[in-house]
């Protein structure tokens, strides 16, 4: 599994997802590109890919106050998947869950 990292399955894909039924996001290796993502989806879920949308987000730089001071850090940067479905295949991402 070295090119999806997860699935997301958040509020706002969640919303996605409702709108367009074949549509599905995934955080990925940032070196993959789109033929090699299309190619890892299918294989690992059976399914048709139509289409694949890349966004790439950089880190944010992060500062919290506490007792013993300033402390500064920073999110990952990471890249976000978003695939299109062949019509009719679905993923389940439940299935598994008891």
């Amino acid at each position: 599994m070295g090119i999806i990292i997860k699935p997301i399955v958040t509020e706002k894909m969640t919303a996605i997802t409702d709108k367009f039924n074949n549509r599905y996001g995934f955080r990925v290796d940032p070196n993959a590109n789109k033929l090699q993502i299309k190619k890892a989806i299918e294989e690992f879920y059976n399914v048709t890919v139509v289409d694949v949308n890349t966004v790439n987000y950089s880190g944010k730089n992060k500062s919290r106050y506490t007792k013993s001071g300033l402390i500064n850090g920073k999110t990952s940067a990471y890249k976000k998947a978003i695939v299109t479905l062949k019509e009719g295949d679905i993923i389940d991402f439940y299935s598994n869950i008891q």
